[in-house]
C-alpha cells in the first residue's frame, strides 16, 4: 500500500534570476517507501512539418519510443548520445520497431536529412517528474518519503547531481525547493530554405 504524501513545488531561475521555462525537475526516492513498481508507458514524438514534436521528452529508463513521421517525406532519426545511441534510417510512416531508452540521461536527436531538426528525450530513473511552466515553477505528486531532487534543461551547464537537493515529504505534508542554474546557448543550425522555392525543404 503507497504511502500517503503530499506536493513537492519547484521554482527554476537562470543565473539572472528569470524564470527557466520547460526545466526538468524529477525526485529519486532514496527509501523503497517512496519506490511504486512503475507502470511502463509508450511515448511517442511525431515528425511534423520537418520538426520533431514535441521538442524535450522526459522518459522513465525502460521507457518505449515510437517516431512516427508525418511528413510526406523521409527522414532519418539518429542520437549518438552516451545514454542512447541508436539510427531509424530513412523511412516514412511508423517504423516497426519502437526504440527502447534503457539509460539513464540526456539523448540529442537529430535528422540526417534536415541539419535543424533538433530535438531532446531526457531519461530519468522515477517515475516522478515534472517540466515548469512559464513562471518556472512545477510541482509533483509524491508518497511520503525522503527524495533527491534535480534539475536539467537542454542549456544546462554542468551536472544535475552537483545541483541536487533533498527533500522530505511527510504524511499529508508539502515541501519546496529552488534551483539557481546556470544557461550555455546550445547551437542549432538555421532551417534552411529550398533553392529558388522561397519555401524550406
Amino acid at each position: 500500500m503507497q504511502a500517503l504524501g503530499g506536493t513537492l513545488g519547484a521554482v527554476v531561475r537562470n543565473a539572472e534570476g528569470e524564470p527557466v521555462k520547460g526545466a526538468v525537475v524529477y525526485a529519486l526516492p532514496l527509501d523503497a517507501q517512496g519506490a511504486p513498481v512503475p507502470i511502463e508507458q509508450p511515448a511517442v514524438i511525431d515528425q511534423v512539418d520537418k520538426e520533431f514534436v514535441p521538442n524535450l521528452t522526459v522518459v522513465q529508463v525502460g521507457t518505449r519510443v515510437q517516431f512516427p513521421n508525418r511528413d510526406q517525406i523521409r527522414h532519418h532519426v539518429y542520437s549518438f548520445s552516451e545514454a542512447k545511441s541508436f539510427e531509424i534510417p530513412l523511412y516514412e510512416g511508423i517504423p516497426a520497431e519502437p526504440i527502447v531508452f534503457d539509460k539513464p540521461g540526456p539523448v540529442v536527436l537529430g535528422c540526417n536529412i534536415h541539419d535543424w531538426m533538433r530535438a531532446y528525450v531526457f531519461v530519468v530513473e522515477t517515475p516522478y517528474f515534472t517540466l515548469t511552466g512559464e513562471d518556472g515553477r512545477a510541482s509533483l505528486e509524491l508518497p511520503a518519503g525522503s527524495y533527491a531532487v534535480r534539475v536539467w534543461h537542454p542549456e544546462l551547464e554542468g551536472d544535475p547531481a552537483r545541483l541536487g537537493q533533498r527533500a522530505s515529504i511527510e504524511e499529508e505534508g508539502d515541501a519546496e525547493v529552488r534551483f539557481a542554474i546556470e544557461q550555455a546557448r546550445v547551437w542549432r543550425p538555421r532551417r534552411a530554405p529550398s533553392p529558388g522555392a522561397g519555401s524550406y525543404r
